[in-house]
């Protein structure tokens, strides 16, 4: 623009030039050459700048009629009723908490699950479908709370209630609907120290408890060492017809500790992956438990061990123990589990168990995990009772959804001491446990 302006000025001044000089001009060809070059010289500057221009227009029109296109396209779509425009993610501002403490010193978190699944039971006498709630891990939420004192002294709360309805290890073929149930798993105060270990008081996990239960396949929701949780309120059924005393949770035990209990118990710090536990629970009872983990050569590897005194009548101690081994490679792995309860009258009870699995990711959802096993037990009811059960299970993990979706069939059969014959019992299962 600059160059036009230019231009034309210098055009002008030429012209009113012009009036005053033509004469002299007209005398002095040399003059009349140069002035003659520069008009031209002008000419091709403005020719150039017009072609420039020209394109500039064209560029102009193309990119006009794109915009039009877009903005016929966008509104030939549908629009949502009303759309807000969001922020970058930088600028969002902060969610509001789900749950807050009471106050600002502790540290307040919630958490829990559902497990809910559909047992088709087949007792010779029948098949009869079920609704039960999971009591391999019944649903449940918990409320921890913690609290730093010092950099290694913790102050720790946890609140935990079972919610349940029609609880598997109640149902059975006298009461489909026992309704729901409600206990109160946890009500436990806690100081941890990394340098000299846990106490605990209050409703938890005695020291013996899970001692029975190391396993690391990932089917441990649906197949592990206590095969009966599934289906622990159905009983055996005589050849003549009519239904036992023998229940599924009876026959079929791992003698898993004192289970959750009101204690006081003490964790040592771990040292090479051992620790161990005690605890002094209510009705006088008291255990020890010690456990290990660990990894190394290409495997994981849990392990535990378990001695109790139950306090019952009719029993001295009792013990438990089990190891798991993962190969981390190819998937494979080894669970085992036994467990012991001396009988002072009779001969002593004892339980069996071995699992064979395989963890593969076989999709990106999660894990895929199988396995089979076979349980037994002996003398748990009556002296001379000799209980098997064989099982396969698949469990689908969905990360994303922190959900596991398992598939298992199991047979539980009972030759009873004093010769009755009873059907086996059939149990297939499909369920799922959603986590929050």
């Amino acid at each position: 623009m600059k160059r036009i302006c230019s231009i034309i000025c210098l055009v002008v001044a030429l012209l009113v030039c012009s009036d005053s000089h033509l004469q002299a001009a007209e005398l002095d060809p040399q003059v009349l050459r140069q002035l003659q070059e520069t008009i031209r010289q002008q000419q091709q500057l403005l020719q150039q700048q017009a072609i420039q221009i020209q394109h500039q227009e064209a560029q102009l029109k193309a990119l006009q009629q794109q915009v039009t296109g877009l903005l016929q396209k966008a509104d030939a779509q549908p629009q949502p009723p009303s759309q807000s425009v969001k922020p970058a993610p930088g600028l969002l501002p902060p969610a509001p908490a789900i749950i807050a403490s009471g106050n600002d010193k502790i540290r307040l978190t919630l958490s829990g699950q559902v497990n809910r699944a559909i047992n088709v039971v087949g007792d010779g006498a029948g098949t009869t479908l079920y609704h039960v709630d999971n009591n391999v891990s019944n649903s449940r939420f918990r409320l921890v709370g913690s609290a730093a004192i010092t950099s290694d002294l913790t102050l720790g709360t946890r609140l935990e209630l079972a919610f349940t309805a029609d609880e598997s290890s109640k149902v059975s073929q006298t009461d489909q609907t026992p309704g729901t149930y409600l206990n109160a798993r946890w009500a436990d105060i806690s100081l941890a120290s990394k340098k000299y270990g846990k106490l605990s008081l209050g409703k938890g996990n005695t020291a013996s408890y899970l001692t029975a239960a190391s396993d690391l396949s990932k089917t441990d929701i649906i197949l592990y060492s206590s095969v009966a949780d599934i289906a622990g309120g159905l009983f055996f059924r005589k050849k003549s017809g009519q239904l036992t005393s023998a229940a599924l949770a009876d026959v079929f035990t791992d003698y898993d500790g004192l289970n959750v209990k009101s204690r006081l118990r003490y964790d040592s710090p771990t040292w090479h992956g051992f620790h161990l536990a005690g605890s002094i629970v209510s009705g006088q009872r008291s255990d020890l438990g010690l456990h290990w983990a660990g990894e190394g050569y290409g495997f994981q590897s849990a392990a535990g061990f378990g001695i109790a005194n139950p306090k019952q009548a009719d029993s001295g101690l009792q013990y438990d123990g089990s190891f798991s081994l993962l190969h981390t490679a190819s998937g494979l792995n080894l669970t085992l589990s036994s467990g012991m309860l001396d009988k002072k009258a009779g001969k002593d009870a004892f339980s069996y168990y071995v699992k064979l699995g395989w963890l593969a990711d076989l999709t990106n959802q999660g894990s895929t995990a199988f396995g089979i096993d076979l349980s037994r037990s002996e003398n748990s009811v009556a002296s001379g009772d000799r209980g098997t059960s064989v099982g396969a299970a698949v469990v689908q993990e969905f990360k994303q959804f922190a959900t596991e979706l398992y598939l298992q069939y199991r047979i539980y059969s009972l030759a009873m001491g004093d010769g009755t014959p009873v059907y086996d019992i059939n149990v297939g299962t499909l369920g799922v446990r959603v986590k929050f």
